[in-house]
């Protein structure tokens, strides 16, 4: 674009709409190309958009999951841990913010914000079937100092503790803090993110299991007396270890190997070693999302139901109440063909899962 039709573009004619599907690809290379982090995975709950003038592509945002850990975020919302991963979901990252070569000029890149920000929380709604309450970003003091987005009317918070993420789970050097902002996409987000009363949130699906120190520690024991299916060739980790961690993970509300895996790598060194976790040269390592999947496959499901249901009569809050529930699982069928039926036992106070049974389908 010549220089003075650059200068004279009405920033009125902006527009920001979600990336169709097939423009992802056209999306990942100019991101891989121009912003300094590179393309970003589209991994679970996230959105790509574009800003266009006139057909002519302007910038490009990815708003995506929100950061498990950030104390500075979490102070000024005022919650806890147990509130928070509830929660977690209604706040969303910007992750990604790319004003594309050719549109460095004047304002364009609050404007886009803007556009953005009205129409992400109806996109969102749409899209995830929850809303979302906060926007937060982070910004790299080293390389930028957050203009755009103070000109958009975000608010600065402070650093980050400066660690960062590793294929280990978190750097122990403080030599990457970040500047933290956030924009509330509603009234009074703080008020709305630690309201007791859970169903005002629109949060689908039952509240997430929280665990104690204690209960952590002792989950383990509960996993010490089932054979492990495994070779004893490349054992890397102890079974009840991986056990721990699927069911502790499953209880704090994760769904499927890889949100098992992702919450894994968030543990602490405290978690991880309540959980049975080994130490190599130092440092706790977790079982991958691949050994995750091999041991869940292969254990013996009743003899784990067994321990879950011995570690559920010690820990879990006595019921007055139990609710029995029947389920045909999708794509799930047996040796000769028959989807697969499964009746649970679930307390109506505690809302946790007592026992789970393959049954014979009713003829």
């Amino acid at each position: 674009m010549p220089a003075e039709t650059l200068t004279r573009t009405p920033l009125g004619e902006l527009h920001v709409r979600p990336i169709e599907r097939h423009e992802e690809p056209r999306y990942k290379e100019q991101m891989a190309a121009h912003h300094y982090l590179g393309d970003l995975a589209k991994i679970g709950e996230t959105l790509w958009y574009v800003a266009l003038w006139r057909d002519q592509w302007v910038a490009l945002l990815s708003i995506s999951a929100a950061a498990l850990k950030c104390g500075v975020r979490d102070r000024w919302i005022g919650w806890d841990f147990t509130t928070q991963y509830g929660r977690l979901k209604l706040i969303a990252n910007n992750s990604r913010f790319l004003i594309l070569p050719d549109w460095h000029r004047p304002n364009v890149g609050s404007r886009v914000l803007s556009l953005m920000q009205r129409r992400l929380s109806s996109d969102w709604q749409s899209r995830f079937g929850h809303p979302v309450l906060l926007l937060e970003t982070f910004v790299d003091p080293q390389r930028f100092h957050g203009g755009v987005y103070r000109a958009a009317n975000w608010t600065e918070l402070g650093l980050t503790q400066g660690f960062r993420r590793t294929r280990s789970g978190y750097s122990q050097q403080h030599n990457a803090p970040k500047l933290v902002f956030v924009y509330p996409l509603c009234g009074h987000p703080q008020a709305l993110l630690t309201q007791a009363d859970r169903s005002q949130l629109q949060l689908p699906g039952k509240a997430n299991i929280m665990l104690s120190a204690h209960q952590m520690r002792f989950l383990p024991d509960f996993f010490n007396d089932i054979k492990d299916p495994r070779s004893r060739a490349g054992r890397r980790h102890r079974l009840s270890s991986v056990l721990s961690i699927a069911t502790a993970a499953t209880l704090c509300g994760m769904k499927g190997y890889k949100a098992i895996a992702g919450w894994a790598k968030d543990l602490g060194d405290k978690a991880c070693e309540r959980l049975g976790c080994r130490r190599v040269n130092g440092k706790y390592v977790v079982p991958s999302e691949s050994i995750i999947r091999d041991v869940l496959i292969r254990v013996d499901p009743v003899v784990l139901d067994r321990a879950l249901q011995e570690w559920n009569a010690v820990f879990a809050p006595a019921d007055k109440c139990l609710a029995v529930d029947g389920k045909t699982m999708c794509n799930a069928v047996d040796d000769k063909g028959q989807q697969t039926h499964i009746m649970s036992v679930v307390g109506h106070q505690s809302v946790v899962c007592h026992t789970q049974k393959k049954l014979v389908p009713c003829p």
